[in-house]
């Protein structure tokens, strides 16, 4: 099996490290115009996207809960980087999927959002749970291709190390 992720990394990986700079990107997402007046809806457009993202308030929170919710997209983003980062290893390991399913579950106590109980804000806990089968790999494949996907996963790492977040306002 010739991977086509091998091909196309390559000259990356030369890039990279001939020229560390150019490996820096910067990700972007922006909110769009909805209705102002809804409090309970947003919509935003992440870079590259051919269209927005429509959100909605938590019903924990007072909100209609009829669309995803923020903490429904931040599990989202994490389940879709994992999942693209286990299809690229395994493709570049020469490892043929025949099944895969990832799902992402995250642990939020909504009283910390809405100051209730001096509890934290934020996720306390998430689980990603992968059920994989491969056409030419066992167990020992099967291990070796997930630790690695876990190792390369950009958003699973970022929360698991967290990140600095820096607010600017313009008035």
């Amino acid at each position: 099996m010739t991977s086509i992720v091998r091909e196309r990394q390559a000259p990356l990986r030369a890039q990279y490290k001939a020229d560390p700079a150019s490996a820096m990107v910067i990700d972007r997402a922006g909110s769009r115009d909805y209705d102002l007046q809804d409090p309970f809806h947003s919509s935003v457009c992440a870079q590259g996207a051919t269209g927005a993202l429509r959100s909605a308030t938590h019903r924990g929170h007072g909100g209609p809960h009829d669309d995803a919710t923020p903490g429904d997209v931040l599990c989202a983003a994490l389940c879709c980087c994992f999942d693209l980062t286990i299809r690229m290893v395994a493709n570049g390991m020469g490892l043929e999927i025949d099944t895969l399913d990832v799902r992402v579950e995250g642990d939020v106590d909504l009283r910390g959002s809405l100051g209730v109980s001096g509890v934290p804000v934020g996720f306390q806990a998430m689980r990603v749970r992968t059920t994989i089968g491969l056409r030419n790999g066992g167990q020992p494949e099967v291990t070796r291709l997930l630790r690695t996907a876990e190792a390369c996963c950009v958003v699973g790492q970022t929360l698991r190390a967290g990140v600095g977040i820096e607010y600017t306002m313009e008035a």
